[in-house]
């Protein structure tokens, strides 16, 4: 499998070489590249314009039996910046892949660039498109539940929903929670002050809010054991018609609506 990536990637770099010859150098025209270099470096030979470019630009460096061309350095103590042929280019950019964890074009590019001079971002995000490890990253499938459905309603009363404000941090004497109801069609809300949580104080509030507007349809809450227990069940036997539903655990955006009036009264109460 490597074998074949390997080799989409040189004959990808190889079909641009035309167009972009001035940093992918085949290995043919790399050795002639050496070799012109050096015959431009010797003083018996007349320089040409071209000549004089070469010897601008470039220096071959021996490394033990190879050599290699190099960017044209101010000093000897300078850190030499190679030029590498596109048959090298596979191996070197895949050691900078693993090394940057299979980072992205910039990581990549930003790790090459100190030491090799003509390793393009066009040719890392080529490795990265052809890399089967980040390819299936790409292709996770989303995770099911994300997109929350919109809920509509058409008429006055037909769905409530209720939630609790934790006010402890601005408590006013007793009192360190707020119930909030609100109407989801026409966004009226119901505030009711309570000193905790408890279900039967949560309870006995609730029911002094339906008794002055009318039950819903469907009463709307959070998974919160304040809503949860017996005592909020025990009000549909006021209501037999009333439907009690819960939001998903931990997920606040089943409430939407009553979530972003909470943040609204709880900002105007700080005000």
């Amino acid at each position: 499998m490597s074998e074949s990536i390997e080799l989409k990637f040189s004959e990808e770099l190889l079909s641009r070489y035309e167009k972009c010859s001035k940093y992918l150098i085949p290995k043919d025209a790399y050795f002639q590249m050496i070799e012109d270099i050096r015959r431009a470096s010797e003083r018996k030979n007349t320089k040409s314009r071209h000549k004089y470019y070469l010897l601008s630009k470039y220096e071959v460096l021996q490394c033990g039996d190879v050599e290699k061309i190099i960017k044209k350095r101010q000093t000897l103590d300078e850190t030499p910046v190679y030029y590498v042929s596109i048959e090298d280019i596979f191996d070197i950019v895949k050691r900078a892949h693993v090394a940057t964890g299979h980072g992205g074009r910039d990581r990549m590019t930003k790790e090459l660039q100190v030491k090799y001079d003509n390793i393009q971002r066009d040719t890392t995000e080529l490795f990265k498109s052809l890399c089967l490890e980040c390819q299936k990253k790409r292709k996770r499938p989303m995770t099911k539940g994300v997109v929350v459905k919109t809920i509509l309603s058409t008429e006055f009363s037909s769905r409530g929903q209720v939630d609790l404000i934790d006010m402890q941090s601005m408590s006013c004497r007793a009192f360190k929670w707020i119930m909030a109801y609100q109407d989801h069609l026409t966004k009226f809300c119901v505030l009711r002050p309570l000193t905790s949580k408890r279900a039967a104080e949560v309870a006995f509030q609730l029911a002094d809010i339906l008794l002055l507007l009318g039950a819903p349809v469907i009463l709307q809450s959070d998974n919160g054991s304040e809503f949860t227990a017996q005592i909020i069940t025990e009000l549909r036997s006021l209501w037999p018609e009333l439907s009690i539903v819960h939001g998903k655990p931990r997920h606040p955006q089943s409430q939407g609506s009553v979530e972003r009036a909470n943040g609204d009264i709880k900002d105007v109460l700080v005000a």
